[in-house]
């Protein structure tokens, strides 16, 4: 049982009884569910290439093409601002914010299965519109066919790791989905790289190759296994069992099972799902895991980064080659960070990486504001050594992010929710993500544009805000089975008082734990 509230506690602590060996069965079946990371991090990496071509430019903003050629080798903090072309990039991630909803009831009644095979169908779809347009239009409909293909990809793959990876690997298991996500990300600048040297058509073969990483996962997710954790909510029990069994290479998985149905009968009481994350004992996971953590993923100034990678260097006076190139160390850094949390992650734990990442990112953010404020000026033209600084300086802050808030911001809210919440908090994570994601996507440039160097010091203030939260109200949760997080929130300094009190007023109205 999840929530811990409708069945005897004691029964639950039987976590040192689990046994698993690593199958190749489950090797596959996470490798293919990752890959739905692939079309986030594709998409991520491809659009800020795409708006910076020049071919692009000139068949859909002619007037950001001309100020580009006019000031190309020169710094302008201003040089991209136009709200049609973060439209371009935000409306993926407002399309994605709304279906997450719809994808939580997929995942819920047809399985993670369902969301995953939906999602890589939404994502070709709008890969195809957006190679073969011909209007600014035609660009928008695919942008919200991909957001809508990354809606359900992100709502159902990080549920479906965590569902069916061992409580002592789960962390790098998880981030598998980061990992594939930063992979995409440096596939989709060296494709940028190569496209943006073919005329007239580059930026179309540079859109329209989404369709491959969305052919993968659809095509893999048809042989996909449903988790054992989402077989026994839909009441597939001997389906579950033999599930379990496979991916954990043994038959012994008495204790494990038992979980499971005991999180599924307090499942089963939960007729609201969305409601039942606003009661008192389920606090620390909204607080936290739907709200906190992907709000402040988005906070960190990352997401800016990789959306505008290419316009960012250009606009500091990189040229466009060098621009593409210099993006491509930045995505480069991001996979390295991304395999140094999977290799150490579940060593040393989650709160050691946002903590210590966290410290090394404002560090980095400050270094860049500084340099910007002696160094930069509408106009002039930026010396080479101050150039590679900033180069290096914004690739170490990626390496920060590419191992903490970038792998952990989806890893650590998965672990959290109870199975009754779990596709809807899964849900609310994914929009509130999004939105966040939206909102910097749309207003990024016009930040740059009015704050200049300030933006850096402003990320720098969020980082150290939400690194304090982190310190003060996340629970170490490595190696922790994911059906016993519960039992953390009752031992923390803070959370111990709320959840508490909401178990003893659940209990006095007589209601069973799922029921609000």
């Amino acid at each position: 049982m999840a929530g811990g509230f409708a069945v005897d506690q004691s029964a639950l602590k039987r976590a040192h009884l689990y046994e698993y060996k690593i199958t190749g069965y489950f090797v596959f079946a996470c490798i293919v569910a990752a890959l739905g990371g692939s079309l986030f991090g594709y998409d991520l990496g491809v659009s800020g290439g795409v708006t910076s071509m020049d071919d692009f430019l000139k068949d859909f903003f002619p007037s950001i093409y001309r100020r580009k050629q006019k000031h190309l080798n020169e710094t302008d903090y201003c040089k991209y601002d136009n709200q049609i072309l973060t439209l371009f990039t935000s409306s993926l991630y407002f399309a994605g914010l709304v279906s997450t909803f719809a994808a939580s009831h997929v995942t819920r009644t047809w399985g993670r299965r369902g969301s995953i095979l939906v999602g890589a169908t939404s994502f070709f779809l709008g890969a195809v519109v957006n190679a073969a347009s011909v209007n600014i239009a035609m660009l928008i409909i695919g942008r919200i066919l991909l957001g809508v293909g990354i809606g359900f990809g992100n709502q159902a793959v990080p549920l479906y790791l965590s569902e069916m990876a061992p409580a002592k690997v789960r962390g790098a298991v998880n981030q598998l989905f980061q990992l594939t996500t930063c992979l995409g990300i440096l596939i989709a600048n060296l494709i940028n790289y190569g496209t943006e040297k073919i005329h007239p058509w580059g930026w179309r073969l540079s859109l329209g190759l989404a369709t491959v990483p969305a052919t993968l996962m659809f095509i893999g997710g048809i042989f996909l296994p449903e988790t054992p954790n989402s077989l026994v909510e839909q009441g597939r029990l001997e389906e579950a069992r033999i599930v379990l069994e496979k991916v954990r290479g043994t038959n012994k998985v008495d204790a494990e099972f038992a979980d499971l149905i005991d999180a599924s009968n307090a499942a089963r009481a939960v007729k609201k799902p969305f409601r039942n994350l606003l009661a008192r004992r389920n606090r620390p996971q909204l607080v936290i895991g739907a709200l906190g953590i992907p709000a402040f993923q988005q906070l960190t100034g990352m997401n800016s980064i990789l959306f505008y990678a290419p316009v960012i260097f250009q606009s500091l006076g990189f040229g466009s080659d060098a621009s593409l190139y210099s993006s491509i160390f930045t995505s480069g850094a991001l996979v390295v960070g991304a395999l140094i949390s999977m290799a150490l992650v579940d060593k040393f734990g989650r709160r050691a990486f946002f903590l210590e990442a966290g410290c090394e990112m404002m560090i980095c953010l400050v270094c860049v504001a500084i340099t910007l404020a002696l160094k930069f000026g509408t106009g002039e033209i930026l010396p080479k050594g101050i150039g590679i600084f900033l180069v290096l300086v914004i690739c170490l802050f990626v390496l920060g992010y590419g191992r903490s808030w970038g792998p952990l911001g989806w890893l650590v809210p998965s672990e959290l929710f109870p199975l009754e919440t779990r596709s809807a908090g899964q849900s609310v994570v994914v929009c509130v993500n999004l939105f966040f994601t939206a909102l910097i996507a749309q207003c990024f440039l016009a930040a740059l544009c009015h704050l200049q160097y300030g933006i850096f010091l402003l990320f720098a203030g969020l980082i150290l805000i939400m690194s304090s939260f982190i310190y003060f109200l996340l629970p170490e949760t490595k190696q922790v089975p994911i059906e016993e997080i519960y039992l953390l929130w009752k031992t923390h300094w803070f959370w111990k008082n709320i959840v508490n009190e909401g178990e003893e007023a659940t209990d006095l109205n007589g209601k069973s734990g799922g029921q609000v």
